[in-house]
């Protein structure tokens, strides 16, 4: 038998078009491939570049399959094959590694297909031509079998790099995709216990910008259980993101100083302006270059394009909103996929939903927005002062 090691090829997708940066967004995602592999198995795998692929494998021959589920949550990846890479380069070798491999993986062969790719030009032979002598030499060893180009039982791989690996692309394992965390510079996330400010916190980050969140709480009209469930979603987004900071400010002086001083059907957009406010402070000590919000356009009273253009002016920064076209039964969608759904559902208010007025304006104007704002007394202490004594976490 053809001596082999097992191994996972790593694949990515929008790094190879980065051109001269290229280089750059490999190293950050090989180092946080190797961050997490040596999180689940410390010191047991290594991990390398490969000519467009990394690859994992074990350092005395061990299995690398249980890593899969791990290394397929990180942004950046495209796809994780589970595979061989062959310890001798003659197309002898590969004929008889691929034979091996087909009658290990494929016990009951009828149709198959062969796809070659030769990343090392010096390799003798085209990748067809590759593929058709890997072909007969299939056929003259195994009975009945038929290629099918379309839709085949069996679709074999061989890549032809620095070293040579084989794989079925049927067990392909598909990654997130996107750029690698943290590549994209930092983002401060409005993160609530809702369904959509965790979703909108998984595609910033799928972006590679680096997620650092605030949540606002008000004892004792919010319970501990509503801050636990905001500190959860933080937690498991923390096992896409590599790690989250996030400050727990109490909101309630404030939320009462601006519930007393504002017009019942203006308080939503003050609060709003607030908290974003209250992020910009955040952002400027974490030096972020972002905020990151879970508005969806017209989905609740302070999301419509009136109330989102009410909040201009709270910052300097841009305010990303990655939901923003996205239909309720999309997010949800992602936050079942993602699995943040069931900690979001959990029946504990935040400080938003407490305070919300009956008939909430959804055409306010800036204008008369500020012109209340600015009469309110003592909001920037407020600000600084709940923002200093910020409880802060790290996941």
């Amino acid at each position: 038998m053809q001596p082999t090691t097992e191994i996972l090829l790593i694949k990515y997708g929008e790094i190879a078009l980065r051109g001269g940066n290229r280089r750059f967004y490999e190293d950050m995602l090989l180092r946080f491939i190797k961050k997490t592999i040596n999180t689940v198995a410390d010191g047991e795998f290594s991990a390398y570049k490969e000519q467009g692929r990394f690859v994992v494998q074990g350092i005395d021959g061990q299995n690398p399959s249980h890593l899969i589920p791990h290394i397929c949550r990180i942004f950046g990846i495209s796809s994780v094959c589970k595979g061989i890479r062959l310890t001798n380069r003659t197309m002898d070798d590969v004929m008889v590694a691929v034979l091996d491999y087909f009658r290990e993986h494929n016990p009951n062969p009828t149709t198959f297909r062969i796809t070659t790719k030769r990343a090392d030009k010096k390799f003798p032979g085209k990748s067809d031509e590759i593929s058709a002598q890997i072909g007969a030499h299939l056929f003259a060893h195994i009975p009945n079998l038929r290629v099918n180009l379309t839709n085949p039982n069996f679709n074999l791989v061989v890549e032809i790099r620095n070293s040579i690996y084989i794989y079925s692309q049927d067990v392909e394992v598909a990654g997130p995709g996107g750029l690698p965390p943290g590549s994209a510079g930092k983002g401060v996330l409005l993160l609530s216990g809702g369904i959509d400010s965790p979703v909108a916190g998984y595609l910033a980050a799928k972006r590679g910008i680096d997620i650092t969140a605030i949540y606002f709480h008000s004892p004792p009209y919010t319970s501990e259980r509503a801050k636990e469930k905001v500190l959860d979603l933080a937690q498991h987004l923390a096992t896409f993101t590599g790690k989250i900071k996030i400050y727990c400010v109490n909101f309630t002086d404030i939320q009462l100083h601006l519930t007393e001083k504002t017009p019942p059907e203006k308080i939503t957009i003050l609060l709003k302006r607030s908290m974003l406010k209250m992020a910009d402070l955040c952002a400027q000590n974490e030096k972020a270059l972002a905020l990151i919000t879970g508005d969806a356009v017209g989905q609740v009273a302070s999301q419509t394009l009136h109330s989102l253009h009410a909040m201009s002016g709270t910052t300097a920064l841009p305010i990303l909103r990655p939901l923003a076209t996205y239909d309720k039964k999309d997010i949800v969608a992602i936050a079942e996929k993602i699995e943040t759904f069931p900690i979001s559902i959990r029946p504990f208010d935040d400080c938003c939903t407490l305070f919300l007025p009956k008939h909430p304006e959804t055409k306010p104007k800036l204008s008369i927005i500020q012109s209340i704002e600015s009469r309110i007394e003592t909001l920037g202490e407020l600000y600084q002062k709940a923002l200093s004594e910020a409880e802060i976490y790290h996941f």
